[in-house]
């Protein structure tokens, strides 16, 4: 079979993969459910609004140099 050193060497697992336990803990604690008013939840929402506005800005300018470049017009 393997000889799990090897494989530990090799970067198989991760460092702390003979700790079976706390993986199982971290995901407990990460998913705390959390309360917020619906001011913070509006202006949360709007923060995602922008910032998906801004990247589709970005990538509308980025098709358009694109398609220069590729016609031609940036020589």
């Amino acid at each position: 079979m393997f000889d799990m050193n090897e494989i530990f060497e090799n970067n198989c697992f991760s460092m702390g993969w003979t700790e079976a336990g706390e993986p199982h803990a971290q995901q407990q604690q990460a998913y705390v459910s959390q309360r917020k008013d619906l001011q913070t939840l509006l202006a949360e929402l709007e923060d995602i609004k922008n910032t998906i506005e801004e990247a589709e800005a970005r990538e509308w300018h980025l098709a358009r140099l694109l398609k220069y470049h590729n016609e031609g017009f940036a020589r």
